[in-house]
């Protein structure tokens, strides 16, 4: 999206915000947890709100949710060869080639957001980047009401009395998902960049690529014996399954929730990063289902308990084995289509399919780099179609490789990944809101901004409302 033409967007609050100047808001950057309509129990700083709670306008939440969403395009702008001896690098590692408000590894976007408030609780789906779509009301408005998928009629919380841990943590529960409140709960799926993060690691070059070992199951190669065997891997250098851990795909959460809390800021609006709603209890992990309910209902897989969980795992007996489920997917439970599906069982029949399907994701048709027009796009003259042809991609050898390791993993441990979750969950979401802003002016010397001073001044009066 863009600023529209000329110097106003055609909203006071929406003017502002395009004006505002950027490290100022980084500057001024405080954590304001208390909402209109709250109350503060603290000894004799106690505070009770004379305002009931006031929901954030149709606008304000569709400005946060562009600010978690695509906006255009990335860049390839690596090497394609090594400059030691001229071979080719693999230079395609990218599982999409659109572009979000935060950086991604190897551009792999697997973070989701759900987006809580009164009316109930949404999953946001992903638009196609529209970068030519100016910023305005009715633009934002209307891709604001495309992405969201409604889940539940009500806020995503517990049953009234079951705030207490492991619930919500600490203080948080008093102050945390309030009405009034917006919040946006993000998950990651790992399992997509798993598998490419992987195959990246096996383009290293000659003697420079590891044997994966499993530190699971006694440092065992992890299925590559035979690429041990044929000198495609280096016999010398080993590196534990555990040591992956999620790929670093999970940073991406964070870098959007500090994109999405600096906007907040900016906005004038109250914003606070913290310890979400206990995430096994908030997604509907089968161990909490009886206490909890379905939650947002996600699909687990349980591995079927085996004697050697209880060297591996920790596992006792087969009465503990949902101590390892993990999410790996979510259904639109209006439509049954799939909204968040994990490259592993039960979507796909083996691992060995799993891995060809990243593959076709990207390099077969209608994969992300048949696009010739999306290069076009991204580069100016020829150079798209340079890039396309003079790029190397994953040599046959490597794709081989991964498929061995990734059906290891799934024969040995009935899960896939094993050593992280094929969904992940960082475990903290962001709210939004209007602030108390008697409770700031009263207690605090700078509790508050111009921004948020002149936040209802601005923003009043949205076309939405």
């Amino acid at each position: 999206m863009r600023a529209a033409d000329g110097p106003s967007a055609g909203h006071r609050g929406l003017d502002d915000l395009l004006a505002r100047p950027f490290l100022e808001t980084v500057w001024r950057r405080r954590t304001h947890r208390v909402p209109r309509g709250a109350s503060v129990p603290a000894g004799s700083m106690s505070y009770r709100s004379a305002h009931v709670p006031e929901p954030l306008s149709e606008l304000e939440e569709a400005v946060l949710i562009a600010v978690t969403g695509s906006t255009g395009l990335t860049m390839p702008d690596r090497p394609f060869e090594d400059p030691r001896d001229g071979k080719p690098l693999m230079a395609k590692p990218n599982l999409t080639m659109t572009g979000r408000t935060a950086g991604s590894p190897d551009n792999a976007q697997g973070t989701y957001f759900f987006l809580i408030n009164d009316s109930g609780t949404y999953f946001l789906r992903r638009l196609p980047p529209a970068p030519h779509e100016p910023f305005d009301a009715a633009t934002l408005l209307a891709r604001a009401r495309r992405t969201k998928v409604k889940l539940l009629d009500h806020r995503l919380d517990v049953a009234e009395g079951l705030r207490d841990f492991p619930a919500y943590l600490d203080s948080n529960r008093f102050l945390s998902n309030l009405p009034g409140t917006t919040v946006l709960f993000p998950v990651v799926d790992l399992s997509h960049q798993y598998i490419n993060a992987l195959m990246y690691l096996l383009t290293q070059p000659d003697g420079a690529r590891p044997v994966l070992v499993d530190d699971r199951n006694l440092y065992r190669p992890a299925g590559v014996r035979k690429w041990i065997g044929n000198g495609f891997l280096n016999k010398d250098l080993k590196l534990p399954l555990g040591a992956l851990g999620p790929m670093r795909t999970q940073i991406e959460a964070d870098l959007l929730l500090q994109t999405v809390m600096l906007t907040a800021e900016a906005m004038g609006l109250g914003a606070w990063i913290h310890a979400s709603l206990n995430p096994q209890i908030a997604l509907g992990d089968p161990k909490f289902r009886k206490v909890y309910g379905r939650m947002l209902g996600f699909t687990f897989v349980t591995p079927r308990w085996r004697l050697a969980d209880l060297w591996r795992w920790h596992v006792p007996l087969p009465k503990y084995q949902n101590l390892r489920s993990h999410p790996v997917g979510l259904t639109d439970p209006a439509t049954g289509a799939p909204l968040i599906a994990a490259a592993c069982p039960p979507t796909h029949a083996s691992m060995a399919e799993a891995v060809d399907a990243v593959v076709a994701a990207k390099f077969g048709a209608g994969g992300t780099y048949a696009d010739k027009d999306v290069f076009t796009r991204i580069y100016k003259d020829d150079y798209g179609q340079r890039y396309l042809a003079e790029a190397s991609e994953y040599d046959e050898r490597v794709v081989d490789c991964a498929r061995d390791i990734c059906t290891y993993i799934l024969a040995t441990h009935r899960r896939f990944p094993a050593h992280t979750d094929a969904v992940h969950v960082p475990g903290i979401w962001l709210q939004a809101h209007h602030v108390e802003g008697e409770y700031y002016e009263r207690f605090f010397t700078h509790g508050l901004t111009d921004a948020h001073r002149a936040h209802d001044t601005l923003w009043d009066g949205e076309p939405d409302r």
